[in-house]
């Protein structure tokens, strides 16, 4: 396990880096969904280490990409669905999609169509849940849960870290401190602005150090989506390219690779696909917070586009014609 000084040190590494910008569930309900506390709610939340004992961090970076699709091939009654995929960039390689997407930036008229296709940053934390508002219907027999952590949440988390006066690592067992996850809104959206570090240390209890006895610790690699392989790296450009042009998911293309919500097994033949032969299917991705998780910040808007006075059919139209011109 990192010490204090590691963890702050790679962090400023990381802020050098961007400039100072800032798989699977596994079948059980570990994952604590915070953002379905009531407003004005509080969480006591106790973080603990990774179980990996190469981790720097107590947490893991997630990157994904929502394509949005029409709809199912061959669902008359289908509604749009989305499909989540990896972003290449969360595994220091090249993302086909952002590739793409980065110089719709350059384009006004582009702008609001790159935003939809840039990727969202998560966070894959572990603990306890020492003050839990939400009345929920079961709970795990092992209390260490599971937290996806957006970047509103993550930058309060990051920014104590960063303070010298925070001696210790608030995962230690004995002078590490609870994190108070608090649900406001603002604007009609969930915020967590207010979300804070407690101001007293609490070692942990018995019963805490009983469980992480009986049951370990969480690597968090576990948890997040595999490396996409050659073909599937191919496929998710041919279903970007699709979700651009309004198309359904098709899972007879697709379904081997990448699955729609709903969807519980691969279907159909993976040859159909413009890809190479069948890969491994991914696994299905964590469930995303709801509204707290944002896009990672995306290139400087430009001015106003021209086509926004246009009807929404003739501006998704304009839009796909100018995405195609620059392809071709």
């Amino acid at each position: 396990m990192a010490t204090l000084a590691e963890i702050r040190a790679k962090l400023r590494e990381q802020e050098n880096k961007t400039g100072g910008n800032t798989q699977s569930s596994g079948g059980d309900n570990a994952i604590y969904p915070h953002w379905n506390m009531a407003e004005g709610s509080e969480a006591v939340l106790r973080f603990l280490p990774d179980a990996d004992p190469n981790a720097t961090f107590f947490w893991k970076e997630r990157l994904m990409i929502k394509l949005p699709f029409a709809g199912i091939k061959g669902q008359t009654d289908s509604r749009p669905v989305t499909v989540n995929v990896p972003c290449m960039e969360m595994y220091g390689e090249t993302c086909p999609v952002l590739s793409e997407v980065r110089g719709w930036f350059k384009d006004p008229a582009l702008e609001d169509q790159g935003r939809k296709y840039w990727k969202k940053r998560s966070y894959i934390f572990q603990g306890f849940v020492a003050e839990n508002p939400i009345n929920e219907d079961s709970t795990p027999e092992n209390p260490i849960r599971r937290f996806i952590i957006g970047p509103q949440i993550f930058q309060i988390i990051k920014g104590a870290l960063m303070d010298p006066e925070m001696e210790e690592l608030p995962t230690d067992y004995v002078r590490g401190v609870d994190f108070r996850v608090k649900k406001t809104s603002k604007g009609g959206y969930a915020d967590y602005s207010t979300s804070q570090w407690s101001r007293r240390e609490r070692a942990l209890t018995e019963e805490e150090k009983a469980a992480i006895d009986t049951h370990g610790l969480y690597n968090l690699n576990d948890f997040l989506p595999k490396k996409p392989t050659d073909v599937e790296v191919k496929v998710i450009q041919e279903m970007f390219e699709a979700s651009v042009d309004g198309e359904a998911y098709d899972p007879e293309r697709w379904g081997q690779y990448f699955r729609a919500p709903g969807m519980s097994a691969p279907t159909g033949d993976p040859n159909a696909s413009k890809a190479p032969a069948a890969a491994t299917p991914a696994p299905t991705p964590a469930p995303e917070p709801v509204a707290e998780t944002v896009a990672e910040p995306a290139p400087a808007a430009t001015t106003a586009s021209a086509t926004e006075d246009k009807p929404s059919s003739e501006r998704a139209n304009d839009i796909l014609a100018m995405i195609r011109s620059r392809q071709s």
